[in-house]
């Protein structure tokens, strides 16, 4: 996923990597500080190496200060508002706060610790009340508006217009137009939502952490691979627990255990502790604070002039409305349970026919696909494994860019990093300018949060007529290598890692003037375009051959196996589609609430999943409780996650624009994405910018063909 920080400033995401002192730091707090100094580390990447945690207080404190000054210098300038004076002026406003903020959530949610929680949850609701009075500002949004009612006679070319528009539209949805009382309120419900999700990331953080299940006897092992054996043996003697094996909720863990162990009460037991965090009824319970936060939405969205928090955020995106969002993934619902109903009879007869008298769960969902895969195509996750180590198929995503947009790869070492375990990298253009620089960060830690997403360190735009280049991240929590093992990864792990690249690829060509429209700067279900196209390579049979190849002795994985990957590729396209798009309604049933009556999160999640007609052997990717794509943030995925399915079918459309060429590689069309899609981040409304890349609007065909549920034509 992309991820949004929980900063939003009326002047956008703003990136430096060298700031000026400002006079509320003394000159020896200063000299100690590097925020407050010229950087000269390679490509102005962040000196991680100095940058220490006592350090962000001042800092931001200093930003906060420097912006107000700035703002205020905007909003009393006696001139008539022109672009370069207002608009401009607010785009390069902010510079130190940003830097800063963006290093610190950056980092915070990799590699956080107790210190950083504090200062996350003391700053939380001072950096929404610092952008509630930007964008509140009456006198500053006049001339705003100034500028934006003559825009078309200013004579300026499209991205000027671009961000013109972008920051009107911002101060609106800001609340600039309330009436004092209103504005009044939309801070104090601005200001608790802040709280709360703030509190909600921690709290999830917490649970992630805590969960753990301890194996004892060897027989409760049985079924499970040797490579997972191998990682419970090393994650129990980092516990203390030095002979037993662990097992935890991060995915490299959860994932092997629900499919291969044979005891079915471990098997509840992990399943049941990774569904209920956040609802164990303890200090980390989430419940109340999801209930507070979807009534503050309605409030909010009510305050702006919408019905529903999903009206609100939806119309500023590709979807416009709620209702156009809604109609697309009841659709996929509509289509999928017929699947997901016939899988699970399936499932049931697997069962029965290993002699196991049980009734499906979804705790044995996993568990009995792989014995069915394996039946019906001699397949299994542990035989693909040992061709699908970490390196290979990093090399893979890199030889993969190289083919479609000539790009080059130069390993950095002896870079600042914030962890010891991040790979640095120069990505170069064809003809050997420097493009961008990316970290990687694979594996799991105490200290990170679940998942996998891009961020930057800075974002590209220009200035004084140059490019500043991008800094970009991806953060992963992939299977780490065990002993003399490398790391190997699943299918699923693999296509994460394409998926996180791509948005990568969209934040390092990004080439737009200004930093607001730049790269991943998009609505929602747009974003996840250039990340789920990039899925559609990772195991295609033409290209899978070029990089998967077995850790030990570097043979080739060999056709006979990617003949049966290939083969599987729709197996389980039920279960995987119903649980996301179960998710998606769940995330619009609570934010197409029109009222302000606070709901019992079980009762409502459990009437909305009833409604759907979601089948019980299955539950939601995301129940509510621990959905951190939706509680964590305002600007994350909330009334969004429908997102990934609106740009599934982006995605299986514009790869189908290589397809129907005959070549996957075809450089013309990725010339095409690359300079449409990749380029111009939300420069242009979105809608445009695929058509100008492929010639019509999308069409769900071959989505619906990629899963499986409609012949192709």
């Amino acid at each position: 996923m992309k991820k949004y920080l929980t900063i939003a400033l009326a002047s956008g995401m703003i990136f430096a990597s060298s700031c000026s002192k400002n006079d509320a730091t003394s000159d020896a707090d200063a000299s100690e500080n590097p925020f407050f100094t010229e950087w000269t580390t390679p490509f102005g990447v962040p000196p991680f190496d100095k940058i220490k945690v006592e350090h962000y207080r001042p800092a931001m404190d200093s930003g906060f200060k420097a912006h107000v000054e700035e703002i205020e210098a905007i909003t009393n300038n006696p001139d008539e508002p022109t672009f370069e004076n207002t608009i401009l002026a607010l785009e390069h406003s902010g510079e130190l706060l940003n830097n800063v903020a963006t290093i610190f959530y950056t980092v915070n949610l990799a590699d956080g610790n107790e210190a950083m929680k504090e200062i996350e949850a003391d700053y939380a609701q001072r950096f929404t009340s610092h952008a509630d009075e930007i964008n509140m500002n009456e006198k500053l949004f006049e001339r705003v508006k100034a500028v934006y009612d003559k825009r078309e006679q200013l004579g300026l070319d499209s991205d000027d217009t671009r961000l013109i528009e972008h920051y009107y539209k911002n101060f609106v949805r800001g609340g600039t137009n309330l009436s004092v009382d209103k504005k009044a309120e939309l801070k104090e419900v601005n200001n608790k939502i802040s709280e709360l999700t703030t509190k909600f990331g921690q709290k999830m953080l917490a649970e992630n952490n805590a969960f753990k299940v301890i194996v004892d006897k060897e027989e409760d092992l049985a079924g499970l691979p040797e490579s997972s054996i191998t990682a419970a043996a090393e994650l129990a003697k980092k516990n203390d627990q030095e002979g037993k094996w662990m097992f935890n909720t991060s995915k490299p863990s959860w994932i092997p255990f629900m499919q291969f162990a044979e005891s079915r009460e471990l098997r509840e037991k992990m399943y049941m502790g990774y569904v209920n965090r956040g609802n164990n009824n303890d200090e980390n319970d989430t419940k109340d604070i999801i209930e507070q936060i979807a009534v503050l939405r309605v409030k909010k969205a009510n305050l702006l002039g919408y019905k529903s928090w999903a009206d609100y955020i939806i119309s500023d995106n590709m979807a416009k409305t709620s209702k156009a969002a809604n109609d697309l993934i009841q659709k996929v619902a509509k289509t999928t349970i017929p699947y997901a109903k016939a899988e699970a009879l399936e499932l049931q007869k697997m069962a029965e026919k290993m002699g196991h008298n049980i009734k499906i769960e979804p705790w044995d969902w996993w568990y009995y696909t792989e014995k069915l895969r394996a039946e019906r195509y001699s397949l299994d996750e542990e035989m693909i494994r040992p061709y699908f180590s970490l390196e290979n198929l990093k090399q893979g995503v890199f030889d993969l860019s190289t083919k479609l947009f000539g790009l080059k790869f130069r390993k950095l070492d002896n870079m600042p990093v914030y962890n010891s375990e991040c790979e640095v990298y120069e990505i170069l253009n064809p003809d050997d300018t420097h493009l961008s620089v990316i970290y990687f960060d694979w594996h799991p830690r105490s200290t990170k949060k679940s998942g996998a997403w891009m961020s930057c360190y800075r974002e590209s735009y220009y200035k004084d007529g140059e490019r500043v280049a991008p800094i970009i991240t991806n953060v992963c929590n992939f299977t780490r290598p065990s002993g003399d093992v490398p790391a190997l990864i699943s299918i699923d792990e693999a296509e994460t890692l394409f998926h996180e690249f791509g948005h990568a690829l969209h934040g390092m060509f990004a080439n737009t003037k200004y930093r607001s429209t730049s790269g991943t700067n998009t609505p929602r279900d747009y974003v996840e375009l250039p990340s789920q196209i990039m899925e559609n390579w990772t195991c295609h049979p033409e290209f899978i051959k070029t990089w998967a190849k077995h850790y030990e002795t570097g043979e080739p994985i060999p056709d006979s196996l990617i003949a049966k990957i290939d083969a599987s590729s729709k197996f389980n396209q039920g279960f995987v589609t119903l649980e996301l798009i179960a998710a998606a309604i769940l995330d619009m049933d609570w934010h197409t609430i029109t009222d302000t009556i606070k709901r019992n999160s079980i009762t409502f999640e459990a009437e909305s999943m009833k409604k759907m007609g979601l089948i019980p052997e299955i539950l939601p990717r995301y129940s509510s409780w621990y959905f951190g794509h939706i509680w964590s943030s305002d600007f994350g995925y909330s009334a969004g996650y429908y997102g990934y399915t609106w740009s599934a079918v982006l995605d299986a459309d514009a790869f189908q624009a290589f397809v129907e060429t005959g070549d996957i590689y075809n450089k013309e069309v990725a010339t095409k994405f690359r300079d449409n899609i990749l380029m111009l981040g939300s420069s242009r409304p979105a809608d445009q910018l695929y058509r100008q890349f492929r010639g019509n609007d999308p069409s769900s065909d071959a989505y619906f063909v990629r899963k499986g549920f409609v012949s192709k034509k």
